[in-house]
């Protein structure tokens, strides 16, 4: 009976220690959430005033630029797929990563192969895991990304679409990512980014300002699609990070509010030990009190 109280109180103390790492997650992803939605709505009116722009180039109907044109007969697809480095946060990056499956199985249905690109650890555990392939991963930071990183992967896929396909190119460019819609749901999404005429399905329904363009339109096209791109990948990058904090605060809630639930019952089973031996005792006291009176 012993030996059950030390086990009980055992796991008490080993409860008791994992409920304040996750008390200290939770407050460390609370405090670190209000700072990523900032940086998040601060992107915004950039990545807006540069979709407008690129958006009022493309509407021009004499242009004929690489980036806007639509292949005919697409062949093959780069996804770029944004998880997290760490765990602890839920489901999170599982919803990403089964997003990204559906896409993938989507796209090769239609006939095109697909070529990963990963940014986050746990993307890249669960291709590794499997023994897939894929083109190139991106880790670090996941829940402060650094704009050095969006523009370092930008001009990776954009040169890798502006690359014929014979030679490895893509024909189109896809974005899976968790969008920041409140504290209480994240929603994973998925997003074409080119070509660009059939990405801005979202944007404001308004007539474009006739504008003149120099050089010319292609070459304004040329300096914007760039940062448009970049600009496009740090702002999910940013909802990704604030989206990861969410799910880690409540994750790591629902971990603590379960650990009390356990410290409770361990603590309610180790007084019933307690008071079985204590009973134990007595009746072998009284059962040894009568036998000395019978004698």
């Amino acid at each position: 009976m012993g030996a059950q109280i030390r086990v009980y109180r055992q796991k008490i103390a080993s409860t008791s220690s994992m409920k304040k790492i996750f008390k200290a997650m939770e407050l460390i992803a609370t405090s670190r959430i209000g700072k990523a939605r900032s940086r998040a709505r601060a992107a915004l009116p950039y990545a807006e005033a540069i979709t407008r722009a690129v958006s009022a180039v493309a509407s021009q109907n004499d242009i004929d630029h690489v980036l806007t044109t639509k292949v005919d007969n697409p062949t093959r697809a780069a996804v770029l797929i944004l998880t997290s480095d760490r765990g602890l946060a839920g489901a999170y990056s599982t919803n990403v990563l089964k997003q990204g499956e559906a896409l993938t199985k989507r796209l090769r249905e239609d006939g095109k192969e697909v070529r990963p690109y990963l940014y986050g650890r746990k993307a890249q555990a669960f291709y590794d895991f499997r023994e897939r392939e894929y083109d190139q991963v991106w880790t670090g930071n996941t829940d402060a990304p650094e704009v050095e990183r969006a523009q370092e992967i930008g001009r990776t896929l954009v040169d890798r679409f502006l690359q014929p396909t014979e030679e490895g190119g893509v024909d189109e460019l896809y974005l899976v990512y968790t969008e920041f819609q409140s504290m209480v749901k994240q929603e994973p999404v998925a997003r074409r980014l080119l070509p660009l005429a059939f990405v801005e399905s979202d944007a404001e329904h308004e007539p474009n300002p006739l504008y003149d363009f120099e050089p010319n339109a292609e070459e304004v096209l040329d300096a914007l699609l760039p940062r448009y791109i970049e600009s496009k990948i740090f702002a999910a990058m940013l909802e990704a990070s604030a989206s990861e904090l969410a799910a880690r605060q409540r994750a790591m809630k629902s971990a603590a509010d379960n650990a009390d639930d356990l410290i409770k019952k361990y603590t309610l089973l180790r007084n019933n030990a307690r008071q079985a031996e204590i009973t134990q005792e007595l009746s072998e006291l009284i059962a040894g009190a009568d036998a000395l009176a019978a004698s």
